[in-house]
């Protein structure tokens, strides 16, 4: 599914593609390169708020370690 999101700071259009009908976590802006941390559901933006990087590494980490742990579950 293919959700339009308007950047908050420099209000520029960008597209976002999400396999799901709910989406929670990091976005970046095309254009002013600004992070965010989104949720959505369908097609609706019921999140947005600034990312710092620090909380970014966080959740990449997170998202790291749920991949490694579902992969171990499937061997």
């Amino acid at each position: 599914m293919l959700v339009t999101i308007t950047c908050p700071e420099c209000k520029a259009e960008g597209r976002f593609s999400v396999l799901d009908q709910v989406y929670d976590g990091p976005y970046k802006c095309w254009k002013c390169r600004q992070l965010y941390y989104i949720e959505l559901e369908g097609s609706d933006l019921k999140t947005c708020r600034l990312l710092g990087d620090e909380e970014f590494e966080k959740l990449q980490q997170l998202e790291k370690l749920k991949r490694k742990f579902k992969k171990d579950d499937e061997e």
